[in-house]
């Protein structure tokens, strides 16, 4: 049952209900500071009130660093403020699917509840109203006005403990469950990864993902040497053919469980580099390539979205375009979609042109900009016709070449009219 929008209003940049709607390939653009990592972030975060066991509305706890304390997610960072937060889904059926839910922010006793929440099956709906009374704060169940009666229930993340609540319409009983059960796998790969130890040993337990700072990606490759014969590098090797050409990955077997990664070169057989002295631009990619290697040999059953922040880090233009083909070969293999935060011209255009010769549908690309408008953030999306078109194009994103070149060709001709 994937995922297919999610709004947040009242959140960190964002005073205004700000909607997304996911593609198969999500691109969000914006200058610096912005708020396109807010968006980005936004999701994981989101996860957390859904996918979980948690009695806490969002717990930030297994996403350290996203924010500090919940505070800082709303806008203004109000203390006593709230934040609104809701996503829709279509299950096996066909049926529509939808949670909107407000959290309050309980300062003085260190803790967030859901205030109000609106729960909704096809036509249907149900909507859970907190009534403050001598339960108001406690950990356990509290007081909600669920249509004409008041329930005393426990919530699990943003969603109330559905064995513990009867609603007065038919179709909403048991959403919570699908809900939880079918969002998606949320991955996220934030925009410094980290630098390589020369030494890997192989993980005890099988690992899917290659970690928010790709600080799991070795570990990956050396379990898979170990139990699976190899084929994760084999398939990384492929998918290096292209983008740094002369170069393969060999993954060296020291004994004990414990491996090393190098980069040998394909034209003299005696040139090899340790992963950990290669450039900066290769360790930076690595992960991307270890993770479509690992979705390859292993394609995940379940629905995946996976975020990542500025992909093409410290590579040269030329692969940028490179890193568009990837994404687009796995999001039509695979049950995995992509939420790409980017600053690539380059990226951008090769998606446009695989949607003009007809490798990519323009329903299966969503791009976002975030622009800065009376002192507060808001998405504008940007439609992509049949033929890679695009209907709006900020003022200055993406014309920085132009500017410069117009720059230069004037700076010439004052010089040549000088000497003449």
């Amino acid at each position: 049952m994937p995922l297919e929008r999610f709004f947040l209003e009242n959140y960190r940049c964002f005073r205004e209900r700000q909607e997304v709607e996911l593609g198969r390939i999500t691109v969000v653009l914006g200058r610096n500071n912005a708020g396109k990592s807010a968006v980005v972030r936004s999701l994981p975060l989101l996860a957390t009130g859904f996918r979980t066991d948690s009695p806490y509305p969002l717990d930030l706890d297994p996403i350290q660093g996203f924010a500090p304390s919940f505070t800082d997610l709303i806008h203004g960072s109000s203390p006593h403020g709230r934040i609104r937060v809701g996503a829709s889904f279509h299950d096996e059926g066909g049926q529509a699917l939808g949670v909107d839910a407000e959290i309050q922010n309980i300062a003085d006793q260190g803790m967030q509840l859901v205030s109000e929440l609106r729960l909704s099956c096809g036509p249907e709906s149900e909507t859970f109203s907190w009534v403050p009374g001598p339960d108001a704060y406690s950990s356990g169940k509290r007081t909600y006005l669920v249509g004409a009666a008041e329930q005393k229930l426990s919530f699990r993340g943003v969603l109330p403990d559905g064995s513990e609540w009867s609603d007065s319409v038919g179709g909403v009983d048991g959403v919570s469950r699908r809900i939880r059960e079918g969002f998606d796998e949320i991955r996220y790969l934030g925009p410094f990864r980290i630098d390589p130890d020369r030494f890997f040993r192989s993980p005890a337990r099988a690992v899917g993902s290659v970690g928010y700072k790709g600080e799991k990606a070795l570990g990956m490759l050396a379990a898979d040497e170990m139990r699976g014969g190899g084929q994760m590098v084999r398939e990384v090797n492929r998918l290096l053919e292209g983008m740094l050409p002369g170069w393969r990955l060999a993954v060296a077997n020291l004994g004990a469980g414990m491996y090393v990664p190098r980069l040998h070169s394909t034209r003299d057989p005696d040139l090899f580099v340790h992963i950990d002295d290669v450039g900066t631009g290769v360790v930076q990619f690595l992960p991307i390539l270890i993770q479509r290697a690992s979705d390859r040999v292993r394609p995940p059953t379940d629905p995946v979205i996976e975020i990542v922040e500025e992909p093409e880090l410290h590579l040269h233009p030329s692969a940028h375009a490179s890193i568009a083909d990837l994404y687009i070969e796995a999001a039509r293999e695979s049950n995995v979609r992509f939420l790409v935060e980017t600053h690539s011209e380059n990226f951008l255009l090769r998606l446009r042109r695989r949607v003009a010769e007809r490798k990519l549908s323009p329903e299966d690309l969503s791009i976002y900009f975030v622009e800065q408008a009376q002192g507060a953030a808001c998405l504008r999306r940007i439609e992509v016709d049949a033929l890679g078109n695009v209907d709006y194009w900020p003022d200055g994103v993406f014309a920085e070449d132009f500017e410069e070149v117009r720059a230069l060709a004037a700076a010439q001709a004052d010089r040549a009219a000088d000497a003449g």
